[in-house]
């Protein structure tokens, strides 16, 4: 096995253990246990357990901006490209929802862990409240403070779709069927909400 691979492989386990298990309950024996390598090979790429949680970080945020930059580029200004966003969230959240939990966990665990992430998005989040605060002085969306908006429609959608034990405490099974009208109702919720009439 080669050293790319297994450090591929290392930042894709740690992925999915710093979101289900947090990073304190994450630890590098256990990765490397679960990898089939020793702990020193992760060492090796990462240097230290702080390393390697930067890398994911890291990882986490152009991933997630790779998908942002991409509805925006697709899809037209207004509540079309709100729409486009929340599905696409919805997507990610179904196709890889470690992304979403690591999220939770970086909110959580704050400075600096959140610095990276916000390093990276800074710059489509000002786009996002620009975009919000045109569409406000059209009169498309409710006057409001766009900021308050955005960070709004964030907890709205990282909540409904990235919490599964919330969900599952009122009673909702998780399924593809379930997430559908999870964002019909976050997409309802925001079009209320935003939408001037």
């Amino acid at each position: 096995m080669d050293g790319r691979s297994t450090k591929h492989r290392a930042t894709t386990a740690a992925t999915v253990a710093f979101a289900s298990k947090g990073v304190a309950g994450t630890s590098l024996d256990g990765l490397a246990g679960e990898l089939g390598v020793t702990k020193q090979s992760i060492l090796y790429h990462f240097g230290s357990k702080e390393g390697l949680l930067a890398e994911v970080l890291e990882t986490a945020a152009y991933d997630l901006l790779e998908v942002l930059d991409q509805v925006t580029a697709a899809s037209p200004p207004g509540w079309d490209r709100v729409e486009a966003t929340v599905r696409a969230m919805f997507a990610l959240a179904v196709r890889r929802p470690e992304l979403l939990g690591l999220l939770r966990e970086v909110n959580r665990l704050g400075p600096p862990y959140s610095r990276p992430i916000i390093a990276v998005l800074q710059p489509t989040v000002d786009s996002a409240i620009g975009h919000l605060e045109q569409a406000m002085l059209n009169d498309t969306f409710r006057r409001s403070d766009p900021r308050l908006v955005l960070v709004s429609a964030y907890a709205v959608v990282t909540g409904a779709v990235g919490d599964v034990e919330v969900l599952r405490a009122v009673g909702l099974e998780v399924d593809i069927r379930l997430a559908v009208q999870v964002r019909r109702t976050v997409l309802g919720f925001l079009r209320a909400a935003l939408l001037a009439q």
